[in-house]
């Protein structure tokens, strides 16, 4: 080493230590005074000055300070849920049995356990249900498949769906007895029922955002309401990974821990065989997954989109990148021209017919669009489509990853549960 990159070196190993203090220093500063529970941007600045090794301490600093106003409250902090996918929930535990359950809009559920009692001071705004939990109005019909295989329907009296649109054919049954009312849409309840009723809580999806009004109505009758973002998880079996929050919510997380790890199970032995698969010709077959509208446009998933990450797992490669999402949506409309020009020469055609009722027949699919002819998969014979039930199975999705794993290893049709080829 000459003397002038000795010298350089030198300063660099000196600055080090001083940079580590700093930054040590400025974090303990944080710890103590910060009380948010979000990173500021003197911490973000921080972070990234530090080459991210401090994130750690920002997070601690915010994790105290939560667990620091539990304590306020009388709560003493004991553990929270491990994760291995989801991340917009979380689940804290405390002294007592008492949980908090928190979503990614900072929504706070707390459940307080049977025979207890309240802690004192509760926080502005956090969501109290006591055990066992009764009375829910579930709206988010991706949902009801979770409280289904946790087998606590007995916990649901209101559902947002009629009785004739559920493909969950227990929760069918339970409206045909009467032990599930069907309260309205999501931006129209029938408040006179729900409250007649002592609704507990809503569980609502994403569309409630287009009708403030009605979680404003909601709480004026004493109601809370909560989001489950289940669809926004980046992993897709961070959507599964949901059934933990719900199965804490309704005091069942041994089952809801077994539920998640046999999708779990499905995952990892398709990984096992995808690193075994030694014939590159089946590797990255290209597979569109699409939805013709009434007006003629092309429906796909958004490349951010659990479906196109599940064909990846799958082995396969989603067509037509869509590149970066430009919003929060999941799908995408575009001209036929350009769906043409991305997937014409796909492998696979998977058409979703979840929203139509879908089609019965490669002739009634090109009838669509006559220019789907052309493309390879319709040539070959490799035509597919979702059964009608697909979306609201919310625990399927190790079975519809392995239908799509069997559909590119050209498997045996008949042990697919929610794909099925066109004739």
């Amino acid at each position: 080493m000459t003397g002038e990159k000795k010298g350089v070196e030198n300063c660099r190993l000196r600055g080090l230590p001083f940079l580590r203090f700093f930054y040590l220093v400025l974090m303990g500063l944080l710890l103590l005074c910060g009380c948010g529970r979000s990173a500021s941007d003197s911490e973000k600045k921080a972070v990234e000055a530090s080459g991210g090794e401090f994130e750690g301490l920002i997070q601690e600093k915010n994790n105290a300070a939560g667990r620091t106003d539990r304590e306020k409250m009388g709560l003493i902090y004991k553990s929270s849920m491990e994760l291995q996918y989801a991340e917009h929930f979380s689940v804290d535990y405390y002294e007592g049995g008492y949980k908090l359950l928190k979503t990614m809009d900072n929504t706070e559920i707390l459940i307080v356990p049977e025979g207890k009692g309240e802690p004192e001071a509760l926080e502005q705004g956090m969501i109290v249900l006591h055990q066992p939990v009764r009375n829910l109005y579930l709206v988010s019909s991706a949902v009801m498949d979770i409280f289904d295989k946790l087998d606590a329907l007995d916990t649901i009296r209101f559902s947002g769906q009629r009785k004739e649109n559920w493909y969950v054919e227990n929760a069918k049954k339970a409206m045909e007895n009467g032990d599930i009312l069907y309260a309205g849409k999501y931006d129209k309840p029938d408040y006179e029922l729900i409250v007649a009723e002592k609704c507990s809580l809503a569980i609502e999806n994403r569309m409630i955002n287009h009708s403030p009004e009605v979680v404003e109505m909601l709480e004026n009758f004493g109601i809370p309401a909560m989001i489950e973002y289940s669809g926004l998880e980046e992993h897709p079996l961070g959507r599964t990974e949901w059934v933990k929050f719900f199965g804490a919510l309704v005091d069942k997380e041994e089952a809801a821990e077994k539920l998640f790890e046999e999708q779990v199970s499905v995952l990892e032995k398709i990984s096992v065989h995808e690193k075994q698969k030694k014939s590159s010709s089946q590797k990255n077959q290209k597979v569109a997954f699409f939805f013709i509208t009434s007006n003629g446009l092309v429906q796909v998933r958004q490349m951010s989109d659990y479906i196109p990450k599940m064909i990846g797992l799958a082995g396969g490669r989603y067509v037509p990148d869509t590149g970066a999402p430009e919003s929060g949506r999941s799908t995408l409309s575009m001209q036929m021209e350009e769906f043409y020009a991305g997937a014409k020469d796909a492998d696979f055609l998977i058409y979703n017919s979840s929203i139509d009722g879908g089609v019965a027949s490669v002739r009634q699919l090109v009838d669509k669009c006559p220019v789907l002819s052309d493309f390879k998969a319709v040539k070959k014979g490799q035509v597919w489509c979702t059964t009608n039930d697909m979306y609201q199975q919310s625990m399927s999705m190790g079975a519809l990853l392995e239908d799509m794993h069997k559909m590119l290893q050209g498997g045996k049709e008949e042990e697919m549960k929610y794909l099925f080829r066109l004739k």
